[in-house]
């Protein structure tokens, strides 16, 4: 197993969902995990469920200032980052024609999913180096590998993390950086009630199309699979779909 076990991992998007589950993974597996999220009562939730293990900081993806100020906002004691898990991102607005949709919403998706992600590893690979060590994990989609209509938006920035994801791999390698990018299919979480505004006829519609579908906790396992390797071994890509 790697030796940064008890270290800090940070998690972007953590009050919720996917990346809710991997702050509460990681924890339990004996890490020391830092939540952030816009949702302050909802990460408060979450550090609270964990307990002594986690700590939490306010950060918008979207926001420059947000992130530029976020190490520094970090209680004095975990901000030496030794693995960074990119889960903020969102779908609002998709799962329609692109000409139909708003130009708002498709280029706030591009702002969180995948600059969101470029401008947070930005600010914490620098430490990563210094130190010598560190783990990268950006959440993407099987949407990098395949396109599909009504995901315009979405799939652009998943694909420009599939292409982030692979620069800075060989950017990184053999300098003790690890980059791992997680690309799962369709899983059970808050993300259709936002891609919908919480229309529940839309998001029980589409799970019900749908016979099986991954849940918050296996992709939490996966990240913790590649983060706990030997420092020599990088787990490039893990791609999950779910089936019977």
């Amino acid at each position: 197993m790697t030796d940064t076990r008890g270290g800090a991992v940070l998690v972007t998007g953590a009050s919720s969902g996917i990346g809710a589950a991997i702050a509460a993974a990681v924890a339990k597996a004996g890490w020391r995990v830092v939540c952030s999220a816009r949702r302050l009562d909802k990460l408060a939730e979450q550090v609270k469920a964990i307990g002594a293990a986690a700590t939490s900081v306010s950060l918008d993806v979207r926001d420059k200032q947000s992130v530029t100020t976020l190490l520094e906002r970090i209680p004095a004691g975990w901000r030496e980052i030794d693995v960074l898990v990119n889960c903020a991102g969102h779908d609002i607005g998709g799962r329609q024609r692109f000409d139909l949709g708003s130009m708002n919403d498709w280029a706030d998706t591009l702002n969180s999913n995948l600059l969101g992600t470029m401008r947070v590893t930005h600010a914490v690979v620098p430490g990563m180096l210094q130190r010598g060590r560190g783990h990268i994990v950006n959440m993407s989609s099987v949407y990098a590998l395949e396109a599909h209509a009504g995901s315009s938006s979405y799939c652009a920035s998943k694909y420009g993390i599939n292409g982030f994801s692979k620069a800075i791999l060989d950017d990184y390698r053999n300098q003790g950086v690890r980059v791992t990018q997680i690309l799962p299919g369709v899983a059970r979480t808050d993300f259709s009630d936002t891609r919908w505004s919480g229309d529940r006829s839309k998001v029980d519609a589409f799970y019900a199309s749908i016979p099986v579908v991954l849940e918050p906790e296996d992709i939490a396992r996966a990240v913790l699979f590649a983060i706990e390797q030997p420092r020599h071994v990088i787990i490039a890509d893990i791609v999950m779909v779910a089936g019977s």
